[in-house]
């Protein structure tokens, strides 16, 4: 059953429209055609069909694009990061060596360095001849509803974040032969940060096989928002709370208050 939410424009009006309704019939004693017309007229006449759904755009991650155009090619390419990029381009530019022998200043072979292969070949302005390219960094955008989904699924208002963030649990490696690896556990969604001598980085992986219900949307997906220090790496699902708008940002200064904390 569908309960309205009066917190939300559009339960508040379904609300409204129910008392009316029911006021209507202990006044009369039922739902004269007419008035009930009139009644619904002016309730319609409250909402807009034909504008699109409000959406707000968030970034969910981060890319750099490279554009390499030459008189046979309009290539673009997508990078995590820009060395990747740069790599990518220096192997062109390797492969096209020879278009450069002849040239004052330039070696015969290209050098080993992407980032010193690529400037030797295109020059300061990214340009030669016919060829050239654009290397830059972007945001990948997430066009996300400003209102209620329609399923009825709310996320936890901030009372209940703050209870259940009061609640969160570190689960530690309990020695060195212990097999686990430490973890957060918060809402039943478990969080590893661990140094991976595999991966030769800081490893974070998230888990989302045992979330608890009031985080579980209908379509059986838990809102996901990562950031590193201040960029968004990856989001999905995250819609932010009208009344909240501009407050996320107070949120990277608390993280750096509480490293600064945790440093003395």
């Amino acid at each position: 059953m569908i309960r309205p939410d009066p917190a939300t424009p559009e339960g508040a009006a379904v609300i409204d429209l129910y008392e009316q309704m029911n006021a209507l019939n202990d006044h009369t004693g039922n739902w004269p055609g007419a008035d009930t017309v009139d009644i619904l007229g002016a309730w319609l006449d409250r909402f807009d069909f034909t504008g699109p759904v409000p959406r707000t755009r968030l970034v969910a991650g981060s890319v750099w694009v490279l554009r390499r155009q030459d008189r046979h090619v309009d290539e673009v390419t997508l990078w995590n990061d820009e060395d990747s990029a740069l790599a990518d381009l220096a192997g062109h530019v390797r492969s096209s060596w020879d278009n450069l022998l002849g040239d004052d200043g330039i070696p015969q072979h290209p050098p080993r360095n992407d980032r010193e292969a690529v400037d030797l070949y295109y020059g300061a302005d990214h340009a030669r001849g016919d060829e050239h390219y654009s290397l830059y960094a972007d945001t990948i955008g997430r066009l996300a509803r400003t209102l209620p989904a329609p399923d009825g699924f709310r996320f936890p208002d901030e009372e209940v974040c703050a209870e259940v963030n009061s609640a969160a649990v570190f689960h530690p490696m309990a020695g060195l032969d212990d097999e686990g690896l430490p973890c957060i556990e918060i809402a039943g969604v478990l969080v590893f940060a661990y140094l991976d001598a595999d991966m030769q980085a800081v490893r974070v992986s998230v888990h989302l096989d045992t979330p608890d219900g009031l985080l579980v949307h209908p379509g059986q997906t838990v809102p996901l928002h990562m950031e590193v220090d201040d960029s968004t790496v990856f989001s999905a699902g995250a819609t932010p709370a009208p009344a909240a708008a501009g407050g996320w940002r107070q949120w990277p200064r608390r993280v750096r208050r509480w490293i600064q904390r945790t440093r003395r």
